[in-house]
């Protein structure tokens, strides 16, 4: 899962796409970058490891001049967590500078890398994402429109994209529609967005969100909507929102604010805490979860757990060393609040268990008499291939043990999950959904990803 914005026919659009950034860190804090070019300024790319305010500085914004912006915030499933994969990518292209943005994953990005190393090409990073590069350097189509669409037609699994052809700027989301973007005007210009929380914080309108295919050119501030990508069975994430997308943002139509709070409500309708005396989340997510169980069950909504909010989302951390640590120094419980009291804790969703164990822990130490845990999304029983982190079984701590041995592994007194149609039942319905992670049903023929490929500095430490 990445962030991913475009700024098109704004004076200073790096300064914007920086902005737009900040609203966009929760999608990924491995790295960041911003590229900007104008009519008089060559393209330019700045990248760098960490969150957005460590990547870039004030004389590093002025040193991206241009009318035209591309940025992202990266959070990997396709490639190791080093420098030579942070995007945007930029690389010469017979048309213009190519930069690309990505968010999601390829699902055929091995079969495709394997014929293109084939046909001679010669790849500088371990990313899903320079493969669709390379798809559109070497295409035959006769404009550049054609070979942008010809790469996106080979490119299966999901991808919402920012690509830039000098100053030109397009748009695109798989057919299946696996992932949110947005397109919206601020002023003359236009901001393409992941989320709308971004297209806010920048001041601008939100125009539309990008359908199941759609394809767009932006350029001096004008929006040309393209002929759509071959049909495909739809199928939106519905883990945006769950758990990915902030609640002020709207995704796929649903406030995601208003999904959450219904989530909660179905949580305490349909799997209640007898004799439970107060109710909290785990921050941040599950916060307005929590609300509804509160409205529904008729008992007191309270802060018993306070999140440091310098740490980021321990879900997003890269390696597992990493989320044990960060659990550590994220939460702290509010004994006042916790002890003697029988507890209902509300979360997102359970992934490895790693932070809820170390949750419970920290609120039985609290003093609570009892911890009832429940969950606004069934079990993850399966990997996600589409771009988030769950890439093997094994780490998934409901494929691998049964609810009660997932119990007494947690500390828990009791733990229940919304059902499948519980959790969709929360939604308008409208949508058709992925939920392969939760019911196995994976809308795409599933390949092997470029995840366990080694980075050029991996092999060299590997090397005879």
């Amino acid at each position: 899962m990445c962030g991913v914005i475009g700024v098109s026919g704004v004076p200073d659009a790096s300064r914007l796409a920086y902005l737009g950034l900040y609203a966009l860190q929760h999608r990924g804090q491995e790295s960041a970058g911003i590229m900007a070019v104008g009519a008089a300024h060559p393209a330019k790319l700045t990248r760098a490891m960490g969150l957005v305010a460590d990547a870039f500085s004030e004389s590093g914004l002025e040193a991206l001049p241009g009318d035209a912006a591309i940025g992202h915030t990266r959070y990997s499933t396709a490639g190791s967590t080093v420098l030579a994969n942070a995007q945007p990518f930029l690389v010469d292209y017979h048309a213009g500078a190519l930069t690309v943005a990505h968010n999601g994953n390829l699902v055929n990005a091995d079969v495709l890398r394997d014929e293109l190393v084939r046909e001679g090409a010669i790849f500088v990073s371990n990313s899903d994402t320079e493969v669709l590069i390379h798809l559109i350097a070497r295409s035959s189509a006769p404009t550049v429109e054609g070979q942008i669409r010809d790469a996106l037609e080979r490119a299966d699994g999901a991808y919402s994209l920012v690509i830039g052809v000098g100053r030109t700027l397009y748009a695109a989301v798989d057919a299946r529609g696996f992932r949110p973007l947005f397109v919206g005007r601020v002023e003359d210009g236009l901001v393409v967005a992941s989320e709308t929380c971004a297209l806010d914080l920048v001041g601008a309108s939100n125009m539309r969100e990008l359908q199941p295919g759609d394809f767009f050119r932006l350029h001096d501030g004008q929006l040309t909507e393209l002929a759509p990508l071959t049909p495909r069975r739809v199928t939106r994430c519905i883990f945006e929102l769950v758990y990915f997308s902030r609640p002020d943002s709207t995704i796929f139509g649903e406030s995601v604010d208003r999904v959450r709070r219904e989530l909660g409500r179905q949580l305490a309708r349909f799997h209640p805490a007898a004799g439970a005396d107060v109710v909290f989340s785990v921050p941040d997510s599950a916060n307005v979860m929590a609300l509804g169980y509160s409205e529904v069950a008729k008992i007191k909504l309270e802060h018993g757990l306070i999140r440091n909010h310098y740490v980021g989302r321990t879900f997003i951390n890269p390696t597992q060393r990493l989320r044990v640590e960060k659990v550590k120094i994220k939460f702290n419980a509010v004994r006042e609040v916790i002890a003697g009291k029988s507890v209902v804790v509300v979360d997102d969703s359970l992934v490895r268990g790693t932070t809820s164990k170390g949750l419970v822990k920290m609120i039985r130490a609290a003093g609570a008499r009892e911890v009832h845990l429940r969950l606004g999304s069934p079990p993850i029983t399966g990997p996600c291939h589409y771009g988030i982190d769950t890439p093997n079984r094994e780490e998934l701590i409901a494929a691998t043990h049964s609810r009660e041995e997932i119990r007494a592994h947690l500390g828990v007194d009791s733990l229940e999950y919304l059902s499948l149609d519980e959790m969709i039942d929360a939604t308008s319905r409208e949508t058709k959904w992925c939920h392969a992670c939760f019911s196995g049903d994976y809308p795409t023929p599933v390949q092997l990803t470029l995840g366990a490929i080694p980075s050029v500095p991996e092999l060299l430490e590997v090397a005879p």
